[in-house]
């Protein structure tokens, strides 16, 4: 599934070269605000995580 929105982001930058300065400036929007960083971490570590407390306990 991330492959497709990859593919499709990489096609519309490249039909609309325009576009790159929007993409830029929402990732950089996205990225100045702590929360939204620290939530898209913990996402992406929670499956480890979970794993890890699951072998902890008995």
């Amino acid at each position: 599934m991330k492959w497709l929105i990859l593919g499709a982001v990489l096609g519309l930058l490249l039909a609309y070269p325009a576009l790159l300065a929007v993409v830029v400036a929402i990732a950089a929007a996205l990225l100045s605000k702590p929360v939204l960083v620290a939530f898209g971490v913990g996402v992406v570590v929670r499956p480890a995580v979970s794993r890890r407390v699951r072998a902890w306990t008995p």
